[in-house]
């Protein structure tokens, strides 16, 4: 499903730049997060295209849900967040991204990640991940992958962190660790910065959303990377009760001894 995924976030992007280019104003989603028509428009295609790529499979998607709330989980399921990120779209930054995760028995197993002002795709499952240039509209080329692979760690940590959501707990946790710098960054290009070996740590300590993190979480593992609760356990998907959320994780490039 690699390739047909790719061509279809390479059309959402397209419409996101065509659309974040307007520059219209952004509303407010009753938690108090925005929301634009460059997200409602590319939900519309990645739903559209993912029930012919796998019909029957259900999808999760982040605006769908801020209307009406999803059903409980089936074993099998697609996350999506067409913007992820809507922040640093509104402000004119390019870091932000298309998500698309395969959710099954409680953990994601194949993920894209699509950045459109980037012009770059990340995907990863099967124990593979990969990078390839993709412009905004454009098929997929096979023949743009290359490998991507977590670093081993340093003795001194890059970080990264959120640049719109910074929280206190986060903080606390990374001080706990040798730190060369800390990075803030937009969207799920964090996960894969961590993948293509450029940092090593980026812990979220506050509650997200599944469609937030389930295509990094696949991508990162299969770099060699892992992503884990606070506490080290493993992170479940798609639990009863959870509204789709997790309680905090930490994403490392090199697994933690």
């Amino acid at each position: 499903m690699f390739a047909p995924v790719a061509d279809l976030a390479s059309s959402a992007g397209a419409r996101i730049l065509e659309i974040a280019a307007r520059g219209e104003p952004p509303r407010t989603k009753p938690d108090a997060s925005p929301v634009t028509a460059a997200d409602e428009i590319a939900e519309s295609i990645l739903l559209e295209g993912l029930a012919k790529i796998l019909p029957g499979v259900p999808v999760v998607a982040e605006e769908s849900v801020s209307r009406q709330a999803p059903v409980a989980p089936a074993s099998t399921y697609l996350l999506v967040d067409p913007v992820d990120g809507t922040r640093e779209m509104i402000a004119g930054r390019a870091e932000y991204t298309v998500n698309v995760a395969l959710v099954e028995d409680h953990a994601p197993v194949f993920g894209v990640i699509y950045a459109p002002a980037l012009k770059a795709l990340y995907a990863g499952g099967d124990g593979a991940a990969r990078r390839a240039a993709l412009a905004p509209g454009a098929r997929f080329d096979r023949n743009s992958l290359s490998p991507i692979h977590t670093r081993p760690r340093p003795a001194r940590l890059v970080a990264l962190v959120s640049r719109s959501h910074p929280d206190a707990a986060s903080d606390r946790f990374l001080a706990g660790f040798p730190l060369e710098k800390k990075i803030p960054l937009g969207s799920s290009l964090k996960f894969a910065r961590l993948a293509e070996g450029e940092a090593d740590v980026y812990a979220r300590l506050a509650t997200v959303n599944e469609w937030d993190i389930a295509a990094g979480h696949a991508l990162l593992a299969a770099a060699g990377g892992a992503v884990t609760a606070p506490d080290g356990s493993p992170l479940a998907y798609g639990t009863r009760g959870n509204d789709f959320r997790v309680n905090g994780f930490v994403a490392w490039g090199a697994a933690p001894a």
